[in-house]
């Protein structure tokens, strides 16, 4: 098996020398080239045939998100965003998954170590170089929300709906949510991404919603017309508390290499949930989330995966179809749908 071939664009050199020695750890993967800037880059691009490029977006002479306009129009490869994240930055990293990156990873800090960095940073590899870019991606068009009777969704406030996605998820999401109507019972949601990032893309999604959708704090309460999304590299769980149902936010060990992590939702969805839970797999590489799932359905849930047909990377839901946890298989139009069928 061929290995994969990956190019670090990054004008810090300490940066791209821990880049080289955690990727050398994995067997699959090889650094064809390093360069300090995009000028760099595009020549080595030609002549090195990478399968994938890690990008910065701050390097002098041209910025990461320019240098990845111009690699979408004239040469489409699978990109990683790799970037300190600050909250301004994370605004930046949004627009650059727009504009055609399919992952976003932050450097090592204060929320990763090194070691974790490389784990997580070899996994999105792995599922980057899965990526068809050219694929042209399906747009959400003119549809209205799907409508329903007002009477269908108050006898099910106490109904409460999980969503795990990763690789391609950001726009799955996108797709998904902005087809429900406001008054849908609480939702949770678990999007393989890092810290900060998070924020902004709760805070988008809330601007294109029916409903408010927030970065999840702890001790927030899932009610009808919220939906809280998993903070980068912290954990999500719900909770319940009598009547109310509630999450915690919480640090722990990378699990299915992320964190958060879409089964230790899901795990404690099915715990406290029960039938009374909805779950959705989407888009994504890897495992992460079948496990729960499964347990979710176990415990009376009804659960959905997104169509081999529509995903970005049909991990995930593969994965989770195979453990038996799935009841519906939909494409992504017709997931939203799906959902409010089950309510």
């Amino acid at each position: 098996m061929s290995k994969i071939r990956v190019l670090i664009v990054d004008d810090s050199a300490v940066v791209r020398k821990v880049f080289k020695e955690e990727l050398a750890k994995e067997p699959d993967i090889e650094v064809v080239g390093a360069a300090p800037d995009p000028y760099v880059a595009r020549d080595q691009i030609v002549a090195l045939k990478p399968d994938v490029i890690t990008l910065d977006i701050e390097m002098p002479r041209m910025d990461g998100i320019t240098f990845l306009r111009k690699l979408m129009k004239h040469l489409p490869l699978p990109v990683i965003i790799v970037s300190s994240l600050t909250q301004a930055g994370s605004a930046i990293a949004l627009e650059a998954m727009d504009i055609g990156a399919v992952e976003v990873l932050a450097k090592p800090g204060e929320a990763y170590s090194v070691g974790e960095m490389g784990e997580q940073l070899a996994e999105k590899i792995r599922a980057a170089a899965r990526v068809d870019v050219t694929r042209r991606r399906s747009s959400l068009g003119a549809q209205a929300p799907v409508r329903v009777s007002s009477r269908a969704l108050t006898a099910s406030t106490n109904k409460i709906i999980a969503i795990g996605a990763s690789t391609g998820g950001t726009e799955a999401l996108k797709d998904v949510l902005t087809r429900l109507p406001a008054t849908i019972p609480g939702i949770m949601i678990v999007q393989h991404m890092p810290a900060n990032f998070t924020k902004s893309f709760a805070e988008r999604l809330d601007s294109l919603c029916p409903f408010r959708v927030k970065e999840a704090e702890d001790g927030d309460t899932v009610i009808p017309g919220l939906a809280l999304l998993a903070p980068g590299n912290f954990h999500m769980v719900m909770r319940r508390s009598g009547a109310r149902y509630y999450v915690n936010v919480k640090k722990g060990p990378l699990v299915c290499h992320q964190r958060p992590a879409v089964d230790v939702l899901f795990n404690s969805v099915a715990a406290f949930g029960g039938k009374n839970a909805i779950g959705v797999i989407l888009t994504g590489m890897g495992k992460d989330g079948a496990q729960g799932l499964l347990k979710m359905k176990e415990a009376g849930a009804k659960n959905i995966a997104q169509d081999e047909k529509s995903c970005v990377v049909f991990g995930m839901p593969k994965e989770a179809i195979a453990f038996g946890g799935v009841d519906l298989i939909k494409p992504l139009d017709r997931i939203s749908q799906a959902i409010v069928d089950l309510l």
